[in-house]
């Protein structure tokens, strides 16, 4: 049986009820990924958000301890949205004896059933690959998890609809709020005895080329915002403008543009740019291949959801048309052998596994090509490696040359910079009585922490790791 550590705290649940409610960091902690935060309110315990830590090997190393607290003492899940840095742990969690329920939007359900089962054969699949060619230091590699765990996992999810409030027991309630960001994505909001805790999840952006910006929030008393762009502002630049800049001169040169594009979110927001790039007539009518099967899948689901995003169903249909789909291995193996001026996106969007590792390989040392990340990119990722300068990458045990040129375009980010995070919280009309930010590397997060003390004049700070913080019930 497995031995779970215990949180530093007590445990006996009689001894609980005067206990202020609790809230503990266990991920998104000086980093952007990982997320999930425990919230003890009497006898219950909810976590909020349950994502895999990507990107640095000692924070990928974190998904394979066991938690603080054992999975079957945690009553319920509440789910921002579908990424796997907010979702990805859910089959581990289930796996490990996790009995209750998931409870996100319906898209989110929707992209998850897509998302948490392809996790689970990568990762398999990656496994199977380092054993097959001997190079992982383990002998042999496992996956952290199976495509079998997460369909198992599928089961937990229940769905309650944007605005309505949900009874958790304790007589603490949530209600699910657009954030923007991706279809799905929820603001999470949680009451109890009037005290109100919001969760801004990854927040959008006000001018996203598919989501609508994320709702106004007049009050909060206490508050975790994300500050994954906690630093910088997005470059002001049309993204369409600078999309069609490089895709012209690489073609110009006889080369391909191979993106690494987040399956769910950043495929289709390009897919739908590349489509109203060709009909302004801004690039030539040169191939474009979507090869991802998980990417293929999401698109579909804008059709379902129409309402939740910016897209009319014509616009939809232009969308998934934009781009021939690559569906099995062969195909992908073809579209490697071209050497034609083409568009390639595929996943994934931080070039951490995939078929995109494949087109890397072929790609990536052929000065010709540009290799575009149009996304944030998480320190330790070859994605982050790559947009740094890095002239050789790591593959499958082999090292590779990068020759093509390397841009990062993070004004098709789906994530609020830091102004537009400041005019988000400048809605609030009063302050919380504390903010906690998170979601961001070190850097990022003091940054902004730094804006909203000096502008906003806010009580905030960045919790650590682990760290546990009593909410005062007014």
């Amino acid at each position: 049986m497995k031995q779970y550590k215990r949180l530093d705290r007590k445990t006996d649940l009689t001894a609980r009820k005067d206990i202020p409610p609790e809230l503990t960091f266990l991920g998104a902690t000086g980093t952007v990924t990982g997320s999930k935060s425990l919230l003890t309110v009497g006898d219950r315990k909810i976590l909020i958000d349950c994502g895999l830590f990507q990107g640095f090997k000692q924070l990928r190393l974190r998904n394979w301890e066991l938690l603080p607290v054992e999975p079957r003492e945690i009553d319920a899940v509440l789910l921002t949205h579908a990424h796997l840095d907010h979702s990805g742990y859910i089959p581990l969690l289930v796996r490990d004896g996790f009995a209750g329920k998931v409870y996100c939007t319906p898209a989110t359900r929707d992209l998850c059933r897509i998302l948490l089962p392809d996790s689970g054969y990568l990762q398999e699949e990656d496994a199977a690959y380092a054993n097959r060619h001997h190079f992982s230091k383990h002998d042999p590699a496992l996956p952290l998890y199976t495509r079998e765990d997460a369909e198992r996992s599928l089961h937990s999810f229940r769905t309650v609809a944007f605005g309505k409030e949900f009874d958790l027991g304790e007589g603490l309630t949530f209600q699910f709020i657009p954030s923007g960001h991706l279809l799905g994505a929820a603001l999470t909001r949680l009451q109890r005895n009037g005290t109100s805790l919001l969760f801004s999840g990854d927040l959008g952006r006000p001018n996203d080329l598919l989501m609508a910006p994320p709702s106004v929030i007049r009050k909060a008393d206490y508050l975790i915002v994300e500050s994954t762009y906690g630093d910088r502002p997005h470059d002001p630049d049309d993204p369409k403008k600078k999309l069609a800049e490089i895709i012209n001169r690489t073609a110009a040169r006889g080369g391909v543009v191979v993106i690494p594009a987040f399956a769910i979110g950043r495929a289709q927001t390009l897919l739908y740019a590349i489509h109203l790039l060709k009909e302004e007539r801004a690039i030539p009518d040169l191939p474009v291949f979507l090869n991802s099967p998980m990417a293929i899948e999401a698109t579909g689901l804008y059709y379902e959801h129409l309402g939740e995003h910016r897209l009319d169903e014509a616009q939809c249909r232009a969308m998934a048309r934009a781009a021939t789909l690559v569906h099995t291995v062969e195909d992908s193996k073809r579209v490697n052998a071209l050497r034609e001026p083409m568009v390639l996106i595929s996943a994934s969007g931080m070039a951490t596994g995939g078929r995109v590792l494949h087109h890397l390989k072929t790609f990536a040392p052929d000065e010709r090509n540009t290799i575009l990340f149009a996304g944030y990119q998480a320190g330790g990722t070859r994605g982050a490696a790559m947009a740094a300068g890095a002239k050789t990458i790591k593959i499958h045990g082999e090292y590779i040359p990068v020759r093509a040129e390397v841009i990062a375009l993070d004004q098709f980010s789906a994530h609020a910079d830091a102004d537009e995070i400041l005019d988000w919280l400048g809605r609030f009309e009063t302050p919380p009585r504390e903010t906690f930010i998170t979601h961001g590397e070190p850097s990022a997060a003091d940054a902004l922490r730094h804006r909203i003390e000096e502008k906003l004049h806010w009580r905030c700070r960045v919790p650590d790791y682990l760290e546990t913080v009593h909410l005062e019930n007014t």
